[in-house]
């Protein structure tokens, strides 16, 4: 050792947090070079800040940026920046802590992180981006000189047994980082980092939208004794930092296209910002029509994570809600680690609190379409309200306003059109009649199914309006929300209905009159039916068949059915008419003729009508058709 070069051993745990960089923290040895970019990029904001604050500081300002040169045949890649730099204390402490010291607490902190947050707390702290570039390089020089400093200081190494530092005298002002790379491996998914439309795919993937010019050599053949032209390959168009007056409709439009790969106009722009103890900014759009993924299960949502304007991830999971995945944009965090993982962002507490905002501000941008621009609510109920039902089941937090925001189909049409048909609970309840303390609902394969369904007869004789729903979701959502603005949501084929306050003697009457009926019918019945009674909510049809108030609906159980699930068989309630002819005629049969065997079969015949009435499936279809072709032909 002399006095102009130092050399420091690693200590033998370094091995191992140079495997936990390589395997564990990074997926794609591409983030390598957005790591070097990214110190770069703060080294020029530190030296911009630093000449703020000292007026005394001779730097010179007026070209800041990075730059990324490739050697092809010595196999080198260099990121230079002509930043704060940093002086050989700084070098030691923020370079060299990693390798020096501490790494084994190091390695047993990060254990015994009790969760992943503060594993990612004590990655940043010992700046392990650096070391990602061992990665894809066998050695690293780094050259740097502060601000204000006349020496520079020359760290490099291997990444295994030594590092070595020095002074240099004639280092400009900045951090150049050079790596001697390793050779193309593609089972190591290693790519040819002196391949220069690889290097800008990498730019322009991770960095496009750093503040400061990243410059390269330009591509083309160069004119013998002409120097290279540089020119810059990332676009520096931060949108979301930028203040709303300060962008174009075309811009947002562009920016959208680009990130979202559409071709359509957004149908909405939303913006997001924070200030105070932790910062982001989010632009998002709501496209203005669903993409071909929206219900495939890989299907990806369409929010983008940077942090301090790094691209760190596509489709960041933790940031939106599922039935929200439509949503295209950025969220730029200001306080996160560059190192941060998908498990990692699951727990982040300020990743939850960003998550929260944005679901929040999305819902009420949907309400305010809602509100104050018909067509565009319109339009994006058409493409994403089934998605959006999901979160009634799924976000039970937000569940008041995502139904402020939904419309559903209603028999009560108020005007010319099929939109008009369609209606939210807030103009329902609006809409009810004196009396009416329930929220009337029905759900079904198709708006005919219901629309002719004996169970809508006596809601349609008495005017009260009915929610027509036939997205496979509302068959779930309706059991988990069970009020709106304080009043039940009812459904007109669960459990027994109260429309006539007045007909208590009456029905009491004609319980006793068709009791003989119904106690034999319910006896014949038994293995198809758990009860039969008499219907308050037929008007023509002689028989329906109804759930009790918890049973799990059919269109339920056959969706649990289709997906693998055992569940147990419904047994239905068949409700009878009791002005019908056909029933009153039953009655009368049976007191006359209790004994008579056609009568079993009119029963079957009766519950197989109510079945098919209702758009359900016999359990004995051949026997049905059969005992009806027999009865119709003693009719000729």
């Amino acid at each position: 050792m002399n006095a102009q070069v130092e050399t420091f051993e690693f200590q033998a745990e370094v091995r191992q947090l140079l495997q936990l960089v390589i395997h564990s923290i990074y997926s794609n040895k591409d983030a390598f070079l957005r790591e070097l970019v990214s110190n770069a990029s703060d080294a020029l904001d530190k030296l911009r800040l630093e000449s703020f604050r000292d007026k005394d500081l001779a730097v010179d300002t007026e070209d800041l940026h990075i730059a990324v040169d490739l050697d092809a045949e010595a196999r080198t890649l260099t990121v230079r920046d002509n930043g704060i730099g940093m002086s050989r204390d700084e070098v030691v402490q923020l370079i060299g802590t990693i390798a020096k010291s501490g790494t084994a607490e190091f390695l047993k902190q990060l254990k015994e992180a009790k969760d992943a947050a503060g594993a990612q707390e004590l990655i940043g702290q010992f700046g392990v981006g650096f070391y990602a570039s061992f990665m894809v390089a066998d050695q690293v020089t780094l050259v740097t000189r502060r601000a204000g400093e006349d020496t520079g200081t020359k760290w490099e190494s291997g990444g295994a047994g030594t590092y070595t530092i020095e002074a240099v005298a004639d280092a400009p002002q900045g951090t150049s980082v050079t790596l001697h790379l390793k050779p193309a491996d593609a089972d190591e998914q290693t790519a040819d980092y002196t391949s220069p439309w690889k290097v800008r795919e990498i730019v322009k993937r991770y960095s496009d939208f750093i503040t400061w010019p990243i410059r390269m050599v330009k591509q083309g053949q160069v004119e013998e004794g002409a120097a290279p032209e540089v020119e810059t390959v990332n676009s520096m168009k931060a949108l979301w930092a930028r203040p709303k007056e300060e962008t174009t409709e075309a811009e947002l439009t562009e920016f959208y296209k680009h990130i979202a790969h559409d071709w359509a106009e957004p149908l909405e722009t939303i913006r997001l910002r924070a200030e105070g103890t932790f910062e982001y900014q989010a632009l998002l759009f709501i496209p203005s029509h669903a993409p071909l993924d929206l219900f495939m299960r890989d299907g990806k949502r369409g929010i983008q994570l940077y942090v301090k304007r790094v691209f760190i991830m596509d489709d960041c999971e933790s940031l939106i809600p599922e039935y929200l995945r439509f949503v295209k944009g950025v969220v730029d965090a200001q306080d996160l680690s560059l190192n941060v993982s998908r498990e990692t962002l699951q727990q982040d507490r300020q990743i939850q609190l960003i998550r929260k905002r944005l679901v929040k501000k999305i819902l009420a941008t949907v309400k305010d379409l809602q509100a104050g621009d018909a067509d565009k609510y319109a339009k994006f109920w058409g493409e994403f309200g089934k998605a959006v039902k999901e979160g009634l089941v799924a976000d039970p937090d937000n569940r008041d306003a995502v139904l402020e925001i939904c419309s559903f189909e209603s028999t009560v049409s108020v005007g010319d059109t099929d939109t008009a048909k369609q209606t939210t609970l807030r103009e329902y309840v609006e809409r009810m009649k004196d009396g009416q303390q329930d929220i009337y609902f029905m759900t079904g394969d198709s708006r005919s199914v219901i629309e002719n369904s004996p169970h809508l007869e006596a809601f349609q004789a008495k005017g009260y309006e009915v929610l027509v729903l036939t997205d496979p979701i509302d068959e779930m959502w309706v059991d988990a929300v069970t009020e709106f603005d304080g009043k039940p949501l009812k459904s007109i084929a669960k459990g027994e209905v109260e429309l006539d306050a007045d007909s208590g003697t009456d029905r009491e009457e004609q319980a006793k009159d068709f009791a003989g009926l119904l106690g034999w019918m319910t006896e014949h019945l038994g293995e198809s039916v758990k009860e039969v009674r008499l219907s308050n909510r037929l008007t023509t049809s002689p028989a329906c068949v109804v759930g009790d108030t918890h049973d799990l609906a059919p269109n339920l159980e056959k969706m649990y059915r289709a997906m693998g699930h055992e569940v147990p068989k419904v047994k239905r309630i068949l409700e009878l008419n009791p002005g019908h002819p056909l029933v009153t005629g039953l009655r009368k049969a049976h007191e006359e003729r209790p004994e008579e065997a056609g009568l079993a079969e009119t029963a079957e015949l009766l519950l197989g009508m109510a079945v098919l009435a209702e758009g359900g499936d016999l359990a004995d279809p051949t026997k049905f058709i059969r005992v009806l072709a027999d009865r119709l032909e003693r009719t000729l």
